[in-house]
């Protein structure tokens, strides 16, 4: 189920999509979208805003009837994360509640991940991507309540399954001790 609100943003993104074709464009014009959603309230369902007590969850909102876009909520609890990764297509993300944190990395010549600076998202703060370009990231809840964030996927997420094209290892994580055979 969708709010009439969400009914009325994603009817407007149909609109742009028949308009714009340029994915910077697009993403551009979806993250004002967006902007002007977060500050109007009342956008999601309650079934939208379930946390997952073992790890950040995604709820697939909307996915558009020709596969253009897709709508999809993520619900954090406090220190869950995603793991540092790229993605497979343009993305804009509002926070509707909570504190996100967004660790940038970029790729050193040897092609190791290193960070390139974080941001925090506060509620009604919007930003995006558009690959290559600022495209390896990590995003976490690092705040004291649960997290909400709106996401505008240029894909069809429920074939995809994610955004996310590739993974790459946390420069941040502790080695791991070696396994001794008994």
């Amino acid at each position: 189920m969708v709010t009439p609100r969400m009914a009325g943003f994603i009817t407007r993104l149909a609109g742009l999509f028949d308009r714009v074709a340029d994915p910077h464009e697009r993403a551009r014009a979806a993250a004002d979208a967006l902007a002007g959603l977060l500050r109007a309230g009342g956008i999601l369902a309650p079934e939208h805003t379930e946390p997952d007590p073992r790890r950040y969850r995604q709820h697939l909102v909307h996915v558009d009837d020709r596969a253009r876009f897709s709508v999809v909520s993520l619900v954090w609890l406090p220190g869950q994360h995603t793991p540092v990764h790229s993605h497979a297509c343009w993305c804009v993300v509002g926070v509707v509640t909570g504190r996100e944190a967004e660790t940038r990395y970029r790729l050193d010549p040897a092609g190791r991940v290193v960070p390139a600076g974080t941001a925090v998202n506060l509620p009604g703060d919007v930003c995006w991507l558009v690959p290559p370009e600022r495209d390896i990231h990590r995003v976490c809840n690092d705040g004291d309540r649960k997290a909400v964030s709106l996401h505008v996927y240029g894909a069809d997420i429920a074939v995809r399954g994610s955004s996310i094209n590739q993974v790459y290892p946390d420069p941040a994580a502790r080695p791991r001790a070696p396994e001794h055979a008994p």
